[in-house]
């Protein structure tokens, strides 16, 4: 059975927080309805009453149906991440958090009506096939997804592993069309991967997505490399879609003394303010650490990334985030549905709202959608290291990868004693106190 949940891009918050948003919800509502609501409700129920008994067609004026659909558009017409979700979606989410599903591993989000790929997945069919961050999927099986919403396209796109499935997507200026035959697989998420240690005692790890284990798995990989003596650290975030926030403070936690402030968030009124800080208790890493973030870097990974900025702790490297940077509630519904409304903002510790902003690096380093599928294919396939058989087998030129490059420049200066890179300071933006806070 489900509680309510507070969930953070991909994932969840676990634990005490459960029962506290529960309690929040009962005092929310108190003992008496609102008198306004209450007539709002029950003008809604005259409609649904009206279109069951004088609908031309009596098999689409079912009462569940009918429900579904008003609460469908009231969602819709809240923000792109409100939404009602049918009990099929709901048991979805069970998927999500354990990070294991039948489907081609790309993160997508509605924008503007359309399906858009925000990262695809580290060491999926949909990586592999080289689907892009910024690409727009318009088939699934020969299909339209115009029009679809977001847990439609999901259920289409999702399926037993083995089967087959045919994605159809639109990219660049002007629009080409695209297909991909992918096979589905069990996409068993590995948050953590290539761990690894580079020349000069600088290591590099990757962070493909916040997951449950995210934390203990970050832990391991640091204490790995500093048995090889670990002198600098990169830390790669792009294309990372975010996830658990549990799992970004866990990461954090592993770079901030005990009792400091990682993140927090504010809804509605001051009193919705919650706090959430470093429990502090194993060994910090205090080397010299740059973070490689891009537009696919979203939600969870922007949280570690603006409190280790925030905090002096990292260099940010690359593009500007993505931006996400709202929390949304889910409420468990009659039926086994649920409703995912936004109830806050997240803020980074020095009060910085990255909503719809993103974060800035603090070294500017862009790259193209063509020349990061270079470089992330030169990673899946290392033994191809001849630069025409490369571009014989993907259809693009082999590129260094400059935003790697750029960030081993910064810790070696480091290393030999230079300050920190500092970008310019992010703009200070506070919500409103009084009324509803805009996604």
């Amino acid at each position: 059975m489900f509680k309510r949940i507070i969930s953070i891009g991909l994932g969840v918050i676990a634990g005490y927080l459960m029962t506290l948003g529960v309690l929040q919800v009962v005092q929310a509502w108190g003992w008496w309805p609102d008198r306004a609501t209450e007539r709002a409700a029950a003008q809604v129920r005259e409609v649904m009453l009206l279109a069951n008994k004088h609908y031309v067609d009596a098999g689409a004026v079912e009462a569940e149906r009918l429900a579904a659909q008003a609460m469908a558009g009231l969602a819709r017409g809240l923000d792109p991440y409100s939404e009602y979700l049918p009990s099929a979606a709901f048991d979805r989410l069970e998927e999500e958090i354990e990070s294991k599903f039948g489907g081609i591993g790309v993160q997508v989000e509605e924008v503007d009506g359309r399906i858009v790929v925000i990262a695809p997945i580290a060491g999926t069919p949909g990586e592999r096939a080289g689907i892009l961050r910024g690409d727009v999927l318009v088939k699934v099986d020969g299909v339209s997804v115009h029009g679809w919403k977001l847990d439609q396209f999901i259920g289409k796109i999702r399926g037993e592993p083995g089967t087959e499935v045919l994605v159809s997507l639109e990219r660049g200026e002007p629009a080409r069309e695209l297909e991909y035959r992918l096979k589905r697989e069990v996409i068993r998420v590995e948050s953590v991967r290539d761990v690894m240690m580079l020349a000069g005692g600088i290591g590099y790890v990757r962070l493909g997505m916040f997951a449950q284990k995210t934390g203990e798995e970050f832990a391991a990989a640091a204490a790995r490399l500093r048995a090889e003596g670990l002198r600098a650290l990169v830390v790669d975030l792009r294309n990372n879609p975010g996830g658990l926030l549990t799992a970004a403070v866990d990461v954090a936690e592993d770079f901030f003394p005990k009792g400091e402030l990682i993140v927090y968030t504010e809804g509605r009124t001051p009193a919705d303010r919650a706090e959430l800080r470093s429990g502090g208790s194993g060994e910090r890493l205090t080397v010299p650490v740059a973070l490689l973030v891009n537009g696919g870097s979203a939600s969870a990974a922007e949280i570690v990334a603006g409190a280790m900025r925030d905090a002096g702790r990292a260099v940010l490297v690359g593009e500007k985030t993505f931006g996400k940077g709202s929390v949304q509630t889910i409420f468990p519904l009659s039926g086994g549905a649920g409703f995912r409304l936004t109830t806050a903002r997240y803020y980074t510790p020095s009060g910085v709202s990255i909503h719809q902003r993103g974060i800035a690096p603090d070294i500017l380093e862009p790259m193209s959608p063509e020349e990061e599928k270079a470089v992330f294919l030169g990673r899946l396939r290392p033994e191809i290291t001849d630069p025409v058989e490369f571009k014989q087998k993907f259809g693009v030129p082999a590129v260094p990868d400059r935003q790697l490059a750029a960030a081993l420049r910064e810790l070696q200066a480091q290393l030999a004693g230079a300050a920190p890179t500092r970008g310019p300071a992010e703009i200070l933006e506070k919500p409103a106190q009084e009324g509803k806070v805009a996604p």
